[in-house]
């Protein structure tokens, strides 16, 4: 393991957290002063034990030969994935937003207790150990992400397809992803050293729509001035992506035939045959043997384009995938904004996994674009979750505790017939407990107290914190984790309800 780096100019300090940190068996290196820091980052190497870079760096704030705040900011600029906790004597406002909007990973007020420094120090270092996987796992110029195995069949067939031009269909509800694997086919394919050139045949006027596809002659309608090249010549000697191919005007489609058919096509107002070397990838949401049906869509074009079908699946049935791509989307905001990126507490991912993404992968991406720029603090709350993903209706999961000592079989476990995921349908003896709420909550009203809401969310809270960590034998983390909420929230909450002090062996 990487040592903890501890920066503090008063020598007890120092002892107390080396003593500390030892206990807890983490290597631990000691400095004074902010430079000497900035020195030995300069000479780390991986190769040597006594010259590992830091897990995490400890800083005092005021200290001789630098500040903390100067440090972390040199210290971010060299390595900004590495966690900084920032120690100060001097408790103000200024102190603690300077400290976080450096970068900081939290900010500890001396004088402080030696457990919960050891604990904060522990989040961090979980932290440094979580994100260095994500670097490994998740690649930041990735093409396509995906682990759910409908996920992994489309991976495998790109695959199988990379030494052929055949034509593919690609299915999928609309922001799914269709392009994506349409660019993905392109790029491991024998024409990857062509052009790849994309046209949404939705999204053009319909008598623009052949102008677009095979081009003009000058002079061919009004306004045709000079020749043009249409997207099939563009594509030469490369890949041509219909998009949304079930909206082609019928007309178009026989033209498009010709082409799939024999390889050429003729430029609007032309008469000399224009050969097209080019693959064809067409996409659509549609059902186009339903349209076919309806007279819609040419029966010999749809078997033209059906040579190798792909099923894109919707975002919904590949829930799993959420996290992976949230933080992906959340590193692309950030580095296009240029700021630090966002992370996602537990309960605020656990409802977001919920949602059903009607827009699919797109939408999660402009919800994660939307939260780098709304969120207020670093970590997403629940409530910082954009309205149409909280006021969705969605049934998040409950935490798996002891549910009044019930057995499992008696909770419940139901599978609803429109939801993908299972709920949970609480048995009546333990639905009584809302009723006795709200009995609760009439007396108080009635007796004029203007302090309800935080009287009985207190002693919720408190009975959750109580029951979670009696069923985990006092471990923070995987009480914090099996209640769906942040490892900060839950030590935050012990100290407000003044349970840090109690024993949950």
């Amino acid at each position: 393991m990487k040592p903890i780096w501890i920066v503090d100019d008063d020598p007890s300090i120092r002892f107390v957290l080396e003593k500390a940190l030892g206990r807890e068996g983490w290597p631990i290196r000691s400095f004074t002063q902010a430079r000497d820091v900035l020195k030995a980052l300069a000479d780390v190497d991986s190769s040597d034990p006594e010259r590992q870079a830091p897990q995490v760096l400890v800083s005092d704030i005021r200290m001789p030969g630098g500040s903390g705040l100067e440090l972390l900011e040199q210290v971010r600029a060299q390595q900004p994935g590495l966690p900084m906790i920032i120690m100060t004597a001097y408790s103000d406002l200024d102190s603690a937003v300077s400290a976080f909007q450096r970068g900081a990973f939290e900010y500890l007020p001396k004088p402080f207790d030696v457990p919960k420094a050891v604990e904060l120090i522990r989040r961090a270092v979980e932290e440094s150990q979580r994100e260095e996987v994500a670097d490994v796992q998740a690649p930041v110029q990735a093409e396509m992400l995906g682990q759910a195995p409908a996920m992994q069949d489309v991976f495998r067939a790109i695959g199988r397809l990379s030494q052929s031009q055949v034509t593919v269909l690609i299915t999928g509800e609309s922001g799914a992803g269709k392009e994506l694997v349409a660019r993905a086919l392109h790029k491991h394919s024998p024409v990857a050293g062509g052009p790849f050139v994309a046209i949404n045949t939705a999204a053009i006027p319909k008598d623009l729509l052949e102008s677009e596809l095979f081009g003009h002659e000058r002079g061919a309608f009004t306004g045709a001035q000079t020749q043009r090249r249409g997207r099939f010549e563009q594509a030469e000697g490369g890949t041509l992506f219909l998009d949304e191919i079930g909206d082609m005007p019928f007309e178009l489609q026989t033209r498009l035939l010709r082409v799939l058919s024999d390889g050429h096509f003729y430029r609007v107002g032309g008469h000399q045959a224009v050969k097209a070397h080019v693959r064809v990838i067409a996409a659509t949401h549609q059902d186009l043997e339903l349209r076919v049906k309806d007279g819609a869509f040419r029966e010999d074009l749809f078997h033209r384009l059906n040579v190798i079908r792909l099923r894109l699946p919707a975002l919904r049935e590949r829930k799993e995938d959420v996290p992976m791509l949230t933080q992906h989307f959340l590193q692309q905001s950030a580095r296009q904004l240029g700021v630090e990126p966002k992370r996602m507490s537990g309960v605020a991912m656990n409802r977001l996994q919920t949602f059903g993404f009607p827009g699919n992968v797109r939408q999660l991406e402009n919800i994660c674009h939307w939260l780098t720029v709304m969120a207020p603090a670093q970590q997403i709350a629940l409530k910082d979750l954009p309205p149409e993903v909280l006021n969705s209706g969605a049934v998040t999961e409950v935490p798996a505790l002891p549910v009044a000592a019930q057995p499992a079989e008696k909770v419940g476990l139901v599978l609803s017939a429109e939801a993908t995921q299972p709920f949970i349908q609480l048995p009546a003896e333990v639905e009584g407990w809302l009723e006795g709420l709200g009995k609760q909550a009439q007396e108080l009203l009635a007796e004029g107290h203007n302090d309800v809401w935080d009287q009985l969310s207190h002693k919720f809270e408190a009975q959750l914190l109580r029951t979670a960590l009696a069923a985990t034998h006092g471990r923070r983390v995987e009480a914090a984790s099996r209640l769906g909420i942040g490892r900060n929230t839950i030590t935050r909450k012990l100290q407000e309800l003044g349970l840090e002090n109690e024993n949950f062996d």
